[in-house]
């Protein structure tokens, strides 16, 4: 098993265990200077004048399970630091990766910005754009966070994020449907065939799909490669040491295309956005929906019409030897700081507190795992956040996103190639072959 995976295999282990023994103890803009919790507060700088830091992130939208827990975390530290002003920019995910490389090309990025790590990551920290944090964290810090999850962030032994949630490929099923509609719950490919088949002569679209975000039709293709050619495969093509073009990832590719001739996708879903193709799924008519984990956060919201309807399962093996307990996912989404800041101390102070406080806030919403080792009363953790780390336990391995793993220009060849494999402009074979060129 690679170190990464045994890493994040031990955060959640982690998890596990702290939810365990705690039960028994569209671009919008804000001016954060509400105006106390926890130490990262200052008494001290009431009479000086305001340090004023930028700070950008992708939690535009209502339909953002992380939004409500990250504006608390914001209101929250403002509370604790008013001698620190946020001016607080949020920006839907897609524009958002556009808006920040133009910014950070134009060196006019923000004090602090939240990140994708990994090889996502890597072109920033080549170019100095990213501060490192190194002489920033202490000992005491880094025992806050679990093991494992500053790897997607650290180069040649610097650390140039931190992390604030851990997200798992998920596998949700809409229980009341199965039954209604006296379907089986797949457990394999041949299930998970028939399930799509039985849906779909009923008239049900069988699984949510926003294609025009590329990112959501590629963890569909993430987990499908990874349980048709295995983890070692993916693992070995993605980090150079092995070939895009093996039978098994050629076979997984033909997999999904074998999906879209089922109809097993949201009707038209390359014309769809992900926050469009969610709806239905939310209303309870969509079956299945593979995701990232913090779709939990919006299945449990207050007002969800799902909330007792939804199940999460291991997504269905695809061949004999295929092992379910191989996942996707991992720790991916960060904070950093700008490297041309002029205000360093305080931006570093601001992200750790940030980064602390919305990894509780984010695991009690459902939105996602913690990163850090936080304190929570299980009982007010969600029964499908809790079904989450339980079936995650005997996790062998995980994959991080694709999208994710790769470095800049490889990172957009595979979301352009998933495209077109997925609108089948191009074979399972070509696609494949054109993954290849990123090792050559």
């Amino acid at each position: 098993m690679h170190k990464f995976t045994k890493r994040i295999c031990a955060a959640l282990m982690a998890i596990a265990i702290l939810a365990t023994s705690a039960a028994c103890g569209n671009s919008t803009s804000t001016d954060n200077s509400s105006g106390a919790s926890q130490s990262a507060g200052s008494s001290t700088a009431a009479s000086k004048e305001p340090v004023s830091l930028s700070l950008w992130h992708i939690w535009a939208a209502d339909s953002e399970s992380s939004k409500a827990p990250f504006e608390k975390v914001l209101t929250d530290f403002q509370n604790a630091n008013p001698d620190i002003k946020l001016q607080v920019d949020a920006t839907e995910n897609e524009t958002y990766k556009t808006k920040i490389r133009a910014a950070v090309a134009a060196n006019e990025a923000p004090d602090i910005f939240f990140y994708w790590g990994g090889g996502y990551m890597k072109s920033f920290v080549d170019a100095g754009k990213i501060l490192p944090l190194n002489e920033y964290i202490d000992n005491d810090t880094k025992g806050k966070i679990l093991p494992g999850t500053l790897d997607n962030m650290t180069f040649n032994d610097k650390i140039y994020g931190l992390p604030h949630s851990m997200s798992i490929g998920t596998f949700f099923i809409n229980k009341e449907l199965f039954q209604q509609n006296s379907v089986k719950v797949p457990e394999t490919w041949d299930d998970l065939v028939a399930a799509v088949k039985a849906f779909r002569a009923k008239g049900i679209t069988p699984m949510a799909v926003g294609a025009k975000d590329t990112w959501t039709l590629d963890m569909y293709l993430d987990i499908l490669e990874t349980r048709q050619a295995g983890y070692d495969t993916c693992y070995k093509a993605l980090s150079k040491q092995g070939s895009f073009e093996d039978p098994g990832l050629i076979e997984g590719a033909k997999k999904l295309q074998e999906l879209v001739d089922m109809k097993a996708f949201t009707d038209g879903a390359m014309g769809v956005t992900r926050d469009e193709s969610e709806v239905p799924f939310y209303e309870g008519k969509i079956p299945m929906y593979f995701n990232g984990s913090w779709t939990i956060g919006n299945i449990m919201k207050s007002d969800s019409k799902i909330k007792d309807k939804i199940d999460i399962i291991k997504f269905p093996s695809l061949r004999e030897k295929s092992d379910v307990n191989d996942f996707t996912g991992g720790v991916s989404e960060i904070f950093v700081v700008n490297a041309n800041t002029e205000h360093k101390d305080e931006s570093v102070k601001t992200l750790k507190y940030i980064a602390e406080n919305f990894s509780k806030e984010i695991y009690l919403s459902g939105a996602g795992l913690p990163t850090w080792n936080v304190s929570v009363d299980e009982s007010k953790i969600d029964p499908l956040t809790l079904k989450l780390v339980n079936l995650t336990k005997d996790a062998k391995t995980y994959t991080l996103w694709w999208n994710t793993f790769l470095e800049g220009d490889n990172s957009q060849l595979y979301m352009n190639k998933s495209s077109e494999l997925f609108a089948k402009k191009i074979t399972p074979e070509q696609f494949c072959k054109d993954l290849q060129t990123m090792n050559k």
